[in-house]
């Protein structure tokens, strides 16, 4: 899910705004060179809004982009029109008179000494986004983001550029308007970051938001909801957000039967087994587990075909402890409730689902070649 989510706040950006963005030196699109400076990143920044024809512009500094952005503003106030920092640092390296920094440099000597075997493997997000822990699908994301933007070696020197940043000195110079934005409990950039930020910037406003996700684009409509106010005067009221996603319901065949025969002791131990079981299936197809009710499974997936796959593997999973499960599934657009999934696609698979025999999974809304493609390498005929 981090992808959409990435995609949806600056969509959300550019729908007040005219949003510039642009792949930092040494990263993403732009060339392989060395790491840029601070002062070649501001340049940089000249360059771009020159060839964007960007007089003066709004700089939203994220984490390590802050420090860039604090440079700029102070360094050329008639070209900023106004300053966000969002989760923004001052000083990476933690030191005695800085005790909220990242690391000391021995910690970060040993968090260098792993980059190469880590990157590409999405490992950080969780902790860059805590909220999303335990969700494969977005750390598969992190890691094709890691992947594109510079290879392991250029994630070493950047970081290492980056250890050794402190502005604090600069804040006093900064004469734009400016707002700084943090989370509480952010557990990458120390909050005290964003409160020393906005005590030496002269009129900065503050707004301190509850969380411990560092990154803004994740449940950031209350981030955008204060920039939106902040550089227009206005909030618009959230729209919930919209993905593509295919959802499975799974649930107990003959469930009411069993519990009478059984008891509820035995019972409870056997909904314990068939839990264990889905949750194995559903994390190896990367399946995203959206709500338990009872003996019921709601289960997002980014795309049909490992949907299916995995229907038929809980089918079989349960098979030696004598369950019998039903499954429907249905691909469409749903509506983003926080972490929760609503809206008629959700409705029409628990529908669906209600109508299937025990093992047994019906399918709607599935691109009719992968459907087939599974019927014909299953040989299962309960579709």
């Amino acid at each position: 899910m981090g992808g959409p989510k990435h995609r949806r706040f600056f969509e959300r950006l550019a729908s007040f705004s005219r949003l510039i963005l642009f792949d930092k030196r040494g990263m993403g699109l732009s060339d392989r060179v060395r790491i840029a400076t601070l002062e070649e990143r501001m340049d940089d920044v000249r360059a771009v809004m020159d060839a964007t024809g960007s007089e003066r512009a709004v700089l939203l500094g994220v984490s390590g982009g802050g420090p860039m952005s604090i440079l700029f503003a102070a360094t050329y106030p008639k070209r900023t029109r106004a300053l966000i920092l969002c989760a923004a640092e001052v000083k990476e390296e933690r030191t005695e008179d800085w005790p909220w920094g990242e690391s000391t440099d021995d910690e970060f000597e040993e968090i260098m000494s792993q980059v190469d075997e880590r990157w590409g493997k999405g490992l950080g997000i969780w902790t860059i986004a805590p909220s999303t822990s335990g969700d494969e699908a977005v750390r598969h994301w992190w890691g094709r983001v890691q992947m594109n933007a510079m290879t392991p070696g250029a994630a070493v020197e950047f970081m290492r550029m980056g250890q050794g940043i402190d502005v604090r000195h600069v804040l006093p110079a900064v004469s734009v308007p400016t707002l700084v934005i943090h989370r509480v409990d952010d557990g990458v950039c120390h909050v005290e970051n964003g409160r020393y930020e906005a005590a030496h910037i002269a009129g900065a406003k503050y707004v301190e938001l509850p969380g411990a996700d560092h990154a803004p684009w994740v449940n950031g409509e209350d981030i955008l909801a204060e920039i939106q106010d902040f550089l227009t005067g206005t909030r618009e009221p959230a729209e919930p957000d919209r993905v593509l996603a295919t959802v499975l319901f799974t649930d107990l065949v003959g469930s009411t039967e069993q519990v009478t025969q059984m008891g509820d002791r035995r019972w409870r131990e056997l909904v314990e087994r068939h839990h264990a079981a889905v949750r194995g299936e559903l994390a190896r197809f990367r399946g995203r587990e959206i709500d338990t009710a009872g003996d019921g499974f709601l289960i997002a997936f980014d795309g049909p075909e490992r949907a299916i796959r995995c229907a038929l593997s809980i089918i079989e999973s349960l098979r030696p402890l004598g369950l019998q499960v039903r499954a429907g599934l249905h691909t469409g657009e749903c509506e983003m409730m926080g972490e929760k999934l609503v809206g008629i696609t959700v409705h029409t698979g628990a529908r669906v689902a209600a109508a299937a025999h025990g093992s047994e999974i019906i399918v709607l809304e599935v691109d009719p070649r992968a459907r087939n493609e599974i019927f014909d390498r299953s040989g299962n005929d309960d579709f």
